[in-house]
């Protein structure tokens, strides 16, 4: 093992810790799941993760470094994740006007719902620099090759984000199945999920490296 048990034990436990702190991603999960139900956030929540995968591989080949050291990559890639926060903003309001029913998922198919996690995660370009700043934190040359260990430790926080943003789905979805049975109710988190995405759209809009 490259990288020692105890090692993985605290960055696991962090990870955790990370996942739970409120960020686009959850928030993504808990709104998709109380509108369109536990599957709609378990496929959302497998499309998070998936993303997790390109943002690993970019910060164990040294890709993401250019994220970080231009401003007009990275700006154009916050621009491009705004823009379809918005869309998804646009989405949810215009849905606001009808009852979505668990089986058809808003109008959406699960691999749309999938495609959107990955578009969600792997378009805000703070998942890359928060993992240059992280992920290195335990990693150690003496120990092997540093990119087999940072493809290690982003396994290991994909399955924290799996473990956290699952729990999430799943107690989200519950509280969505009740209100289901409320058309406005579900108008309400509608028109919420609208504004919670017009809002995480102008803070990655906004964001800094």
């Amino acid at each position: 093992m490259l990288i020692p048990f105890s090692i993985l034990a605290v960055f696991f436990s962090a990870s955790i810790l990370l996942a739970l702190s409120p960020g686009p991603d959850n928030i993504f999960v808990l709104t998709q799941s109380a509108i369109r139900g536990k599957l709609a956030g378990w496929v959302i929540t497998l499309g998070l993760c998936t993303g997790l995968i390109g943002h690993t591989l970019l910060v164990s080949s040294g890709v993401a470094v250019i994220f970080k050291a231009s401003p007009l990559v990275f700006t154009s890639l916050k621009l491009i994740g705004g823009a379809y926060l918005l869309y998804l903003a646009f989405l949810a309001f215009r849905a606001s006007a009808t009852k979505l029913s668990p089986p058809d998922n808003g109008g959406a198919s699960l691999f749309q719902l999938y495609r959107r996690g990955i578009i969600m995660n792997i378009t805000n370009p703070k998942v890359s620099i928060f993992f240059i700043s992280f992920l290195p934190q335990f990693a150690d040359p003496e120990r092997g090759p540093l990119m087999l260990q940072i493809v290690t430790l982003g396994f290991v926080f994909m399955i924290s984000g799996l473990l956290v943003f699952g729990m999430i789905s799943l107690f989200a979805g519950y509280l969505g199945d009740r209100l289901q049975q409320s058309p406005g109710a579900l108008n309400i988190m509608n028109r919420i999920a609208s504004i919670v995405y017009v809002a995480l759209a102008v803070k990655l809009i906004s964001a800094e490296i």
